[in-house]
């Protein structure tokens, strides 16, 4: 960055030579959500997480669904000190605090700051991120975090660095650390048509998480024009089909921004439905906490992929 100049994510300025944060503790929105919101469907279910949003992003996709606030700096903003994240998450009676909305990590002193205090107040951390952060900085960020919904736009690595500005290599690589750093993973791709919709693309995205853990999370969610884009909003059946090819590797894919989305989990032991959905009211009565604290299926006892 030339002095007086920000970087692309346009957090960060070189003032005389020197890195400084001016968005430093600035947020754009503070929410109580569904934690399926997201999504994150194996974490905590039913529960409900306080959102905390930014402005700025480093990449530049045409079709972002939050634009207003990833795209420049000029929304509205206010001042939240980190410690200040816990307190507003108990006071909300919310099992987890999510730094969401736009890209965190761009914002990652801060909200590496406000991980501590959520943790310390014995509250998870829920990072929503586009996965293109590196170490040390990603390796921070996970040291402190208990789940992550990373979004896997592409297997085509040149669509990432064209239309995105990003690098597939890096989601995965930050994708494969979250996982071997134990924290929860679940993965979203927004599908959008003629770009990343054809079945050889979603098996490649299946087959890599699969090799993480087939049990891995994976959302599969329609495209809405947004942004830039101008093209058709997904078709539902498209989503539909491209589960099924998901789900040849991956036990647990989920469809969503569709109007008829219901996404129940039955037993794999005993077929019970553990876990009902319909958009983001949750039913997961079906689950029990086994003497260890992990996720039991409640009618037989099976052990299932579940963080409670």
């Amino acid at each position: 960055m030339a002095p007086g100049t920000s970087g692309i994510c346009k957090v960060r300025k070189n003032e005389g030579g020197r890195l400084v944060l001016p968005f430093y503790g600035r947020v754009s929105a503070v929410a109580v959500d569904p934690i399926e919101k997201k999504p994150l469907y194996h974490f905590k279910p039913g529960s409900s997480t306080l959102s905390i949003g930014f402005v700025g992003c480093n990449l530049r996709c045409p079709f972002c669904q939050n634009w207003g606030i990833s795209q420049g700096v000029e929304a509205p903003t206010e001042r939240l000190e980190a410690g200040e994240s816990a307190s507003l998450a108990l006071r909300s009676r919310c099992a987890s605090v999510a730094y969401t909305y736009s890209e965190p990590v761009v914002h990652a002193e801060w909200v590496i700051e406000a991980m501590a205090a959520v943790r310390a107040a014995g509250l998870a951390n829920v990072l929503v991120t586009n996965g293109c952060v590196l170490p040390p900085a990603s390796t921070e960020l996970l040291a402190r975090c208990d789940a992550v919904n990373i979004d896997l736009k592409s297997w085509n690595a040149d669509f990432y660095r064209r239309e995105l500005g990003g690098g597939l290599e890096a989601v995965k690589a930050f994708i494969a650390e979250a996982h071997g750093a134990g924290v929860h993973v679940e993965a979203t791709t927004l599908v959008l048509p003629g770009e990343n919709d054809s079945e050889e693309e979603i098996d490649a995205m299946a087959a890599f998480l699969a090799g993480l853990s087939p049990e891995l999370p994976y959302h599969l969610s329609a495209y809405r024009p947004m942004y830039r884009w101008t093209k058709s909003a997904t078709r539902p059946e498209s989503v539909v089909r491209l589960a099924a090819v998901a789900r040849r590797r991956l036990r647990h894919v989920y469809s969503g921004n569709l109007a008829f989305e219901r996404n129940d989990d039955p037993c794999p032991a005993c077929g019970a439905v553990f876990v009902r959905r319909a958009g983001y009211s949750v039913d997961a009565s079906g689950l029990s906490r086994g003497t260890g604290g992990e996720a039991r299926c409640a009618a037989c006892g099976e052990r299932v992929a579940y963080r409670l």
